[in-house]
């Protein structure tokens, strides 16, 4: 079993910052694939960003391309989300999850981000 706890999101103007953390627990997360996902009120969870086991491989949504930049310290087993210039259409609550196959098996509670115009 693997436990993910998500941390630092908050309130911030548009075009501030933010960096969300996820603490990975219960097994080693060396192997997994880790994905941040977002969910706005009244929307689908969609997925942010994800990066390989080892760090080489990184994918990001077209709305965030340029803005956003995913990182892990397995040393660390965190996860990190470096949020930029963010707008108001940012706003969601925002999960950490972690994948062996192709099925994201594991989620975190969520952390919510609110940016004000």
């Amino acid at each position: 079993q693997v436990q993910l706890v998500e941390s630092g999101g908050g309130l911030v103007q548009a075009g501030g910052s933010l960096r969300l953390s996820c603490a990975v627990s219960g097994r080693p997360q060396n192997n997994y694939t880790m994905g941040w996902f977002r969910q706005a009120p009244g929307k689908e969870r969609v997925i942010v960003a994800s990066i390989s086991w080892n760090g080489g491989s990184t994918t990001y949504a077209d709305s965030v391309k340029g803005r956003f930049t995913i990182s892990r310290d397995n040393a660390r087993n965190t996860v990190y989300l470096q949020m930029n210039s963010l707008k108001p259409e940012d706003t969601a609550v925002y999960y950490c999850a972690a994948r062996l196959s192709w099925i994201y098996e594991y989620w975190g509670q969520g952390t919510q981000v609110t940016v004000s115009s």
